[in-house]
């Protein structure tokens, strides 16, 4: 009987207690404890894999995960950036160490995994991202943190549990150039402004950071030997604001912090056309010797550097071998669109004199669409910003300069540029290519869009971003977000991956991820966002 009465006593004294925890977790919160929110499913992240079997029990991140990594210094810094990442949000020390056993690992490794590729594997006992480089270690990290809650993101403790669904992501991208162009001559943007814009590239494995250096509004990168195009040239903006430009040590940290992302930072020097910040700070550039005023406006077509002088070669060489000297990228792009006010002949002897100049400092030209008006050199490389109006002569030489071996980057205006509306209500922005809201920039694919062009001569695409509209990071971020994922999507994902329905639901997904890094974004109707 005795017995009876305490276990009795002992069932009581365990349920008040139960109760009591209930309690506390009620005044901590305002509400009972939630359930613990089931693991992201793997194919939920962004850009869709190219592989996912899904089974078998989660992973969870503790207090005791460390992070293994063997393999040289460019593997050791994966898994340092990926400790940064986790330790704010989950007050865990999380060690990097190349010893023991479980935890995180990151293996360099053979295997058909391509330059980028990898292999996510998750089980009770590890998470393992294996790859044949740096640069796919850390295409594997952007998936795990996606599979990951998105309060992993934020900079001060969260209470979890941090777990990675069970099964296995294999992956490697579709075409090798997944580019984001960022306009820093219409208005400018400082180094760290830069920088954050790298951090969300990367998220989505992006690959190339496309610098739209000089423009009419402003010059925007330090030149030794024509020192004016700086401190003249970039002392203004759309609208008369201050402007700026990069030292060269600004601009060397842009490529060392875009390289620590694994993304290659590509220049822009356009030309001969939208140059009036150059024309305005050295007279001799101007076929009648006399400099015009700087320019705030929005206009273009209105400028052209002298295509007969010979001292534009001389700032031409100049300008291109000490960009060349800083950027330890393979390509260097030479703009060459809408130079309305340079003949056709001009034009194409302009091409003709500066794409060799190029090659002479170890570069790879890059040209809008229109250099293939000219004679794009071998190995160069045409970006292309047409519509679907866009006349078919005009997409007829693109499709044959594609047959003859120059390679596309497609940025189709009316589909990438992430400086178009998404409505007529939208705040910022321009619609002179039309209105692009969220499906109409997604729903396309690279490798048909241009029929006639063989396969193979698409090397990819990219998502270009101009300014005159935009002046600072919260701008970049409204008309970036949420079409910049899906863009990056169409460069890394196969292409039966592509589905509208199904996307949308794994983009709405992104919107806490979004919030949790303190990204400002458009919320499109199109898009079931749900409680975002």
């Amino acid at each position: 009987m005795r017995d009876g009465l305490v276990r009795q006593h002992h069932r009581t004294l365990r349920l008040l207690g139960s109760l009591l925890l209930v309690a506390v977790g009620v005044c901590a919160t305002g509400a009972a404890p939630a359930r613990a929110a089931a693991p992201t499913p793997l194919d939920r992240v962004v850009p869709a894999p190219a592989s996912v079997t899904p089974g078998g029990a989660p992973y969870r991140i503790t207090r005791g995960t460390h992070i293994r990594v063997d393999g040289p210094r460019e593997a050791r810094q994966v898994a340092q950036y990926l400790a940064d990442i986790l330790r704010p949000s989950t007050g865990y020390r999380l060690p990097v160490t190349t010893r023991g056993e479980g935890g995180i690992r990151l293996a360099l490794t053979r295997g058909d995994f391509g330059a980028e590729g990898y292999r996510l594997s998750s089980s009770p006992r590890a998470v393992t991202i294996s790859a044949r480089t740096p640069a796919g270690l850390f295409h594997g990290v952007q998936t795990l943190r996606q599979l990951l809650p998105a309060a992993v993101e934020r900079d001060t403790v969260q209470p979890g549990p941090w777990t990675v669904a069970g099964g296995t992501v294999t992956d490697t991208p579709r075409y090798g150039w997944r580019g984001a162009m960022l306009d820093v001559s219409r208005h400018f943007f400082t180094v760290e402004q830069v920088k954050r814009y790298i951090d969300q590239l990367a998220l989505y494995k992006l690959n190339k950071l496309h610098l739209h250096l000089s423009d009419d509004q402003g010059w925007r990168i330090a030149i030794d030997s024509w020192p004016r195009l700086a401190t003249y040239g970039g002392s203004t903006e759309v609208g008369g604001g201050p402007g700026g430009h990069y030292t060269k040590a600004d601009y060397q940290e842009i490529v060392r912090y875009a390289a620590s992302r694994h993304l290659e930072v590509v220049p822009e020097i356009d030309m001969p056309g939208h140059t009036n910040a150059a024309l305005a700070s050295y007279a001799e550039l101007n076929c009648d010797g006399v400099a015009p005023p700087l320019y705030t406006g929005t206009a273009v077509g209105f400028s052209s550097l002298c295509v007969g002088k010979d001292v534009t070669y001389d700032f031409v060489d100049d300008v291109i071998r000490e960009l060349a000297a800083l950027t330890p990228g393979r390509y260097l792009h030479i703009g060459g669109d809408e130079a309305h006010s340079t003949s056709h002949e001009d034009y194409a002897a302009f091409m003709d004199r500066v794409q060799p100049i190029v090659a002479k400092y170890g570069k790879t030209v890059v040209g809008w669409h229109q250099l293939t008006g000219a004679a794009p050199a071998e190995g160069a490389l045409a970006q292309y910003w047409g519509l679907d109006r866009t006349s078919a002569q005009e997409k007829a030489r693109v499709v044959k300069a594609a047959q003859n071996g120059t390679g596309l980057v497609l940025s189709p205006a009316d589909r990438a540029y992430l400086d178009m509306k998404y409505t007529e209500d939208t705040p910022l922005g321009l619609s002179w290519a039309g209105y692009v809201e969220v499906r109409r920039s997604y729903d396309w694919d690279p490798g048909t869009y241009l029929p006639g062009v063989p396969e193979g001569a698409v090397k990819g695409v990219e998502a270009p971003l101009w300014s005159e509209t935009l002046e600072d990071s919260g701008h970049i971020e409204f008309m970036a977000f949420p079409r910049l994922p899906g863009v990056a999507e169409l460069g890394w994902s196969p292409a039966d991956t592509h589905d509208w329905e199904r996307y949308k639901v794994r983009l709405a997904a992104q919107a806490e991820r979004w919030n949790a890094l303190g990204i400002e974004w458009y919320r499109s109707p199109q898009v079931p966002w749900g409680a975002q």
